[in-house]
């Protein structure tokens, strides 16, 4: 009889552990807005959930150049100019948990929270 316990009460905490991450990953915001910054200064803002079809553009430095590509709901760093290209292989970025990152050329690629700031500065 214990044993059958013990099976009910795991397969019931499985079942609610698999259902609270399926909840999770469907209610996930839209992907918000990209924000591209070159040496601590907003380059551009693009609406992400906006965007109808892919492009490209550069941005260019002092440092060097980073080609973006930004296609429906994500953006990448298409191609750099650096040495290790680090940026490059962080691939696409569609959420807020990890900004893209190109230290050599100071660009920086980060999601924010289209209703308001992804932070409170005092």
């Amino acid at each position: 009889m214990k044993t059958r316990t013990w099976i009910i009460l795991i397969a019931a905490f499985t079942l609610t552990a698999l259902a609270a991450s399926a909840w999770i990953l469907m209610s996930k915001k839209s992907s918000g807005v990209a924000q591209v910054l070159a040496d601590g200064e907003l380059v551009r803002t693009i609406d992400l959930a906006s965007v109808k079809e892919a492009y490209t553009f550069e941005v260019t430095t002092e440092k060097g150049t980073n080609v973006i590509l930004v296609e429906p709901g994500r953006i990448c760093v298409k191609e750099a100019d650096c040495k290790d290209h680090t940026c490059v292989k962080m691939g696409w970025l569609q959420d807020q948990a990890t900004p893209i990152v190109c230290l050599p050329h100071k660009l920086v690629i980060r999601i924010v929270d289209a209703d308001g700031p992804d932070a409170v500065v005092q």
